[in-house]
């Protein structure tokens, strides 16, 4: 599947993130343009600047700063402008000041990218993301979060290292929230077609301590924070991921967080599932067999989530 000619990608929050993602699209050769715009102007200037100088390096790329009017035919929208999340605080925390700044950014972006795929990062991302569906009235493919694609990441990581493969040849996902009321999916996770049971027996291994799995896939995020403040790098490369899938039209199966409409019982609520990413964006939502407990889990983290929701003016 070949590239688009012409893509254009801007990114909303030169921050941390968006200065990583930035740098993952560049260094990935997706893009023909890429324009960064924060309401620090010095601060998108000074990204973009610094972006440029590699331009001996990388495929030609035009990167520059700008306005939402910049934006103007963006293929996507990165939406990563926000506040961090600060050690001591739950992703959930952030809801009130980064509903504001949403409120406040994407009636102006709308004015020159209703056509554009809106993927939404920053934190709250299952919040967020319903917002921004529910401020733009744009279709629900359109509109779509990085969701658990990262927590994801690190449940196959983990796993991998527990079976002793490489974390692509480890099929399992994290759904649910993006934060504390994630659910791993154990009853569907495999390596080479055969169930974690059937392969730890074949490989001579201890069964897996699920608890101590999922607790430090939940935790990572906090563990990273602890120690250095913020996580950039790794959302940043699953921000190019999904950029990829859009972009090459791959129909990849991914957990990006969408709109959530009477599956597994759960009702008008935005979170993570797997599902069939491509051109058209967020295509479909794939319903997986899931245990009773499983989906227990995942009808409590919907509620989480809707209760947050109660919260919000919108």
């Amino acid at each position: 599947m070949k590239l688009q000619k012409g893509v254009k990608i801007a990114v909303i929050g030169a921050g941390q993130v968006g200065a990583s993602a930035a740098f993952a699209i560049l260094a990935s050769g997706l893009a023909s343009d890429l324009v960064l715009v924060d309401v620090n102007k010095e601060k998108a200037a000074g990204e973009a600047m610094d972006l440029g100088d590699a331009a001996a390096f990388i495929k030609p790329l035009d990167i520059y700063s700008g306005d939402y009017e910049d934006c103007q035919g963006a293929n996507i929208v990165v939406f990563t402008a926000g506040a961090n999340q600060k050690p001591g605080e739950t992703r959930l925390d952030l809801v009130n000041k980064n509903i504001a700044i949403l409120k406040e950014s994407l009636p102006h972006l709308l004015k020159y990218c209703g056509k554009s795929i809106f993927l939404m990062v920053a934190n709250p991302v299952d919040i967020l993301t319903y917002a921004a569906l529910k401020i733009s009235g744009l279709p629900q493919s359109q509109v779509f979060g990085s969701g658990t694609v990262l927590d994801t990441s690190r449940f196959r990581s983990e796993l991998s290292q527990y079976c002793g493969v490489e974390p692509r040849n480890v099929h399992a996902y994290i759904v649910g929230e993006h934060g504390d009321s994630q659910v791993p999916l154990w009853s569907t996770a495999n390596v080479a077609g055969m169930g974690l049971e059937q392969f730890s027996k074949l490989r001579g291994l201890e069964p897996v301590n699920r608890q101590e799995v999922a607790h430090r896939v939940r935790t990572a995020a906090y563990e990273i924070i602890q120690r250095k403040e913020a996580t950039y790098y790794a959302i940043a490369f699953a921000i190019k991921r999904i950029c990829e899938s859009i972009l090459r039209d791959e129909n990849s199966i991914l957990s990006v967080s969408g709109l959530v409409d009477g599956i597994y019982g759960i009702q008008d609520c935005c979170l993570s599932l797997p599902c069939i990413v491509n051109g058209s964006g967020r295509e479909q939502v794939l319903a997986l067999s899931m245990s009773e407990e499983e989906k227990a889990a995942l009808r409590n983290s919907a509620a989480t989530l809707k209760d947050v929701l109660k919260q919000v003016n919108l």
